[in-house]
């Protein structure tokens, strides 16, 4: 199926400990993507909140269908009439000292229509920074791609980016979206390299919303939200601190590329 060329938008944050405030900045900013003429809106991961610790998140864990971070997502697409992708929110799990990482997805009704819980978390080392998400985290287990009206998007979170077996298991796709809160170390050296890479071996566009810049809990996340093209062209990008990337996904040039490079017809494995 051909989609008409559409306008998608992603939302970079620098989110702080308190869920009301994240959720009046991504207000604010959902509806400055939405009045650009955005169809579909990316939120980024722990969009709702980055706790002085990790285990904060816990306690503001929701079950599915209840709490003011899903009221605020679902009335927030309804509002506007777009699809929202609700970066992600931490959703209560069965194990009380750990939740799940999950994007939701909202159609332009608000009705929650599609989900994916981060399969891979994110640990790292090196001097005095540490990170180990397996501690206040449970991982998904299933892969999650959604229809809308801009196209098939494939959903995965953050560190997922650095696995493309992942993208291959969900099939041709005409969006990937990546919510992330990538560190600064990692996301200098890595960030761009990788989205671009997931974009010209898919042959899809990628979306990718960022937390970007320093965080009251003393962290610094890199930032850089971007759009980039089946191509793998930066189409559009913000470096650091809160706002809005948006640009365009044309299925003609998606189609073009695939055509005068049929790479995934190619395929063997």
């Amino acid at each position: 199926m051909t989609h008409p060329a559409s306008k998608v938008a992603a939302i970079q944050m620098v989110s702080t400990p308190v869920v009301e405030e994240n959720i009046a900045t991504a207000r604010r900013l959902v509806g400055q993507a939405a009045a650009g003429g955005a169809q579909l809106v990316l939120l980024p991961e722990y969009w709702a909140i980055m706790g002085m610790s990790d285990s904060d998140k816990v306690a503001r864990a929701e079950a599915l269908g209840r709490g003011p971070i899903q009221e605020f997502m679902a009335s927030m697409a309804r509002e506007h009439g777009i699809w929202l992708l609700g970066g992600t929110l931490p959703l209560a799990s069965d194990d009380p000292e750990r939740v799940i990482n999950t994007t939701l997805v909202y159609d332009p009704q608000g009705k929650h229509v599609g989900r994916y819980d981060k399969i891979h978390l994110f640990g790292f080392s090196k001097g005095t920074e540490s990170y180990d998400e397996a501690r206040t985290i449970v991982p998904g287990k299933t892969v999650g791609t959604v229809e809308t009206a801009v196209g098939k998007i494939g959903m995965s979170v953050c560190y997922d980016l650095r696995f493309p077996e992942l993208y291959r298991a969900m099939g041709p796709l005409d969006l990937i979206v990546v919510p992330a809160a990538f560190t600064y170390t990692t996301g200098k050296a890595h960030w761009e390299i990788l989205l671009r890479a997931r974009a010209i071996e898919n042959q899809c566009y990628v979306l990718a919303a960022a937390q970007g810049g320093s965080h009251v809990n003393g962290r610094r996340t890199w930032g850089h939200s971007m759009l980039i093209d089946p191509w793998g062209e930066v189409k559009a990008v913000l470096a650091e601190g809160e706002g809005v990337v948006a640009g365009e996904l044309d299925p003609q040039f998606m189609h073009g590329v695939r055509e005068s490079l049929p790479a995934l017809k190619h395929r063997i494995l």
